[in-house]
């Protein structure tokens, strides 16, 4: 090969070389794209209006949820970081991929109770893998290591673990385009229930859900339950008594099925 030749030849690999990379982004982005309107699918037709699941009816039909389980277990912000390239993509991601991989966990432990000890949940949370975007990981270090981190809070009023204190599971995916709205909709949902925020005016309490109290840091930057009003009292229409005390209540852990 001459002088000549040799740029030339150089070129056209550079250029054979990014053709053949894009097609596989874009193949890869299109499989998202699939694996997505599956799990859309699954919550269509197996979630009900207060987030409850037919978790019997997913276990005799399972393919979609295992569509949507297996592509993003090599595909996402990591491994493709172009396709995600703005902070909602990825928050939208890993909201849809933690529920998705939760609800897949019931189903392959044969749907149990729930996970009302401390063995049980360390089971299923912690020893459990899951493969994510190319790694293998588990869903408690999914949530502290990779969510978490992400600096949203109020993506704790998104994710669900399958289990009746959780927020609602909503029947439609989390979208990158609305997830602002999403995320500040779920939240007013979330304190809005009486079972996750109450105020006992006779004892001078205010009751929170506990996920609050897994999570103070999150919400407020001292840790204290004390400051978690000044959280709280912008998704209400009156504000929380300042000098109530702040208490949590129990977590309910048994599986939010459908009766």
């Amino acid at each position: 090969m001459n002088t000549v030749t040799q740029p030339i030849v150089a070129a056209l690999f550079t250029l054979l070389t990014a053709l053949t990379s894009f097609a596989v982004s874009a193949s890869d982005a299109e499989e998202f794209a699939e694996a997505n309107a599956a799990w859309a699918r699954v919550l269509t037709s197996h979630v009900d209006e207060r987030g409850r699941v037919d978790f019997a009816a997913i276990a005799e039909s399972p393919d979609d949820l295992k569509r949507y389980v297996e592509v993003v277990a090599s595909y996402g912000p990591e491994s493709n970081p172009g396709d995600f390239s703005e902070p909602n993509q990825v928050l939208a991601y890993h909201a849809n991929t933690y529920n998705a991989l939760a609800m897949w966990g019931v189903i392959e432990r044969d749907i149990p109770d729930g996970f009302t000890s401390f063995f049980k949940r360390a089971s299923f949370f912690k020893f459990r893998s899951v493969n994510i975007d190319g790694s293998k990981t588990n869903l408690y270090d999914y949530e502290n290591k990779v969510i978490r981190p992400l600096d949203e809070p109020r993506m704790h009023f998104v994710l669900n673990c399958m289990v009746r204190d959780c927020p609602r599971l909503p029947q439609q995916p989390f979208t990158a385009d609305d997830l602002e709205n999403e995320l500040q909709q779920a939240s007013l949902e979330f304190f809005s229930e009486e079972r996750k925020l109450s105020v006992d005016h006779d004892k001078r309490e205010i009751w929170v859900s506990a996920i609050l109290d897994f999570y103070t840091v999150d919400f407020v930057s001292s840790g204290k339950a004390r400051d978690l009003p000044t959280y709280i009292n912008p998704f209400l229409e009156a504000p929380l008594p300042a000098d109530y005390k702040v208490k949590y209540v129990e977590y309910d852990w048994r599986i939010n099925a459908q009766p």
